[in-house]
């Protein structure tokens, strides 16, 4: 009995530790924003960032923006090649770094602490609240040919990539396209089974 009560227990308590690593984003609003056609003459590069974080629902429109779910299905706002949803958000923050969970529409920490500059040296990109680090998850694309996952990879990573920039553009937001980041230390971080593709920070303009 003893035995049996100390299982539960230490269910509880892993169970209780795993809760409060995720947090739950707001409700994202699906309407409005900007006509497509203005979003597009109007989307750009700025690297002037404000220290400024993103408030809960700005951060809950920007990531089902750039790849949550928008049909009962499970399909997601970014297309992907075989619907093998591989690519995946990690979020660089000043408190942590963050895998979004497109189901739930959670945050989920990975590793606590701030480590933005240890995934970009711009000094620019260290200034904004959040950088998007786009990875590949290797294990939701169960293919021999590399050369063929690494081209699914990377134009899927693009099509994350413009939503981000079109939501941007949209919300008067900061964002820039980074191939330049460290992958190596990223990669050693996260502990990832894929590819490490981009980098895009997001904030307010300063």
């Amino acid at each position: 009995m003893k035995k049996i009560t100390l299982i539960l227990f230490s269910i509880f308590i892993i169970t209780s530790m795993n809760a409060q690593d995720i947090k739950k984003l707001p409700e994202p609003i699906k309407k409005g924003g900007m006509p497509l056609m203005e979003a597009l003459n109007l989307r750009k590069t700025d690297r002037d960032f404000s220290s400024k974080e993103l408030d809960p629902q700005t951060l809950s429109n920007l990531l089902w923006a750039a790849n949550g779910i928008n049909r009962p299905d499970g399909r997601r706002t970014a297309p992907t090649a075989r619907n093998m949803q591989q690519i995946e958000i990690y979020l660089y923050m000043q408190d942590g770094v963050y895998l979004y969970l497109a189901k739930e529409h959670a945050l989920q920490l990975v590793v606590k602490g701030d480590h933005r500059k240890e995934a970009a040296k711009q000094p620019f990109a260290q200034v904004a609240p959040v950088t998007l680090v786009l990875v590949a998850d290797y294990a939701k694309m169960n293919m021999d040919d590399k050369e063929l996952r690494d081209l699914y990879a990377g134009t899927d990573c693009g099509n994350v990539c413009q939503n981000i920039y079109l939501f941007c553009a949209s919300e008067n937001l900061c964002t820039v396209e980074l191939g330049m980041i460290d992958r190596e230390s990223i990669e050693k971080l996260l502990k990832i089974n894929g590819k490490v593709l981009l980098g895009q920070p997001v904030g307010y303009h300063k």
